[in-house]
């Protein structure tokens, strides 16, 4: 367990819902609900389940296990996760340090997760080896932008931001290539900073 990283995400759960719910639940809705409506009736596996945000958008009769790293936000989240109408159970669990089988899930899912893994190939890694060969990953994040202004003042904010939580400039696109994956589609939410990614194992 990255006990560094735990403690970060335990001191920021009690106001993580505070800083964050608005986007997730208003502004990125209809796009967190496309992807999330990807998923199928296998093993799902979601990371980072934070307070339970994104909770609301997933299908229901699904069979997923979410885990997070802080059992702090896992407190916060669990009056969301027991509203789910499936099969939905949380663990503390560090992505380095997953205990699962080579190729236990069909399909893995994250949403604003890789800004913040501190090794962010080497995590998307231990996701590709618990998925099935041809397995799906699915992926809400935001990353760097290549443009003006916004490259540079994201360069600028990572950081002070590190201290708080995410990284703000994370080449997520080219990570997931990196960690081995084939990319399968990436479309652009907002600019080129905010996206959805589907690759395969």
């Amino acid at each position: 367990m990255d006990v560094a990283t735990q403690k970060k995400w335990d001191r920021v759960a009690p106001n993580f819902d505070l800083m964050a719910s608005y986007g997730p639940e208003k502004r990125w809705a209809p796009f967190k609900q496309e992807l999330f409506g990807n998923m199928g009736h296998g093993k799902i596996l979601f990371l980072a389940v934070g307070t339970g945000l994104d909770v609301q958008f997933f299908p229901s009769g699904r069979s997923i296990l979410g885990i997070d790293i802080s059992q702090k936000m896992l407190d916060v989240a669990a009056e969301r996760v027991g509203r789910y109408e499936g099969a939905l159970t949380v663990q503390q669990m560090d992505v380095h340090d997953m205990p699962f089988e080579d190729g236990h899930f069909d399909q893995v899912f994250t949403s604003c997760t890789f800004c913040s893994v501190p090794n962010p190939v080497s995590g998307l890694e231990a996701l590709r080896r618990v998925l099935k060969p041809g397995g799906d990953l699915y992926m809400f994040e935001h990353t760097g932008s290549r443009y003006y202004p916004f490259k540079l003042m994201m360069d600028l904010m990572t950081p002070l931001t590190r201290k708080l939580g995410p990284e703000m400039n994370r080449p997520t696109v080219e990570n997931v290539r990196a960690a081995g994956y084939q990319l399968e589609k990436v479309e652009h939410v907002y600019l080129d900073v905010v996206k959805t990614i589907h690759a395969t194992a």
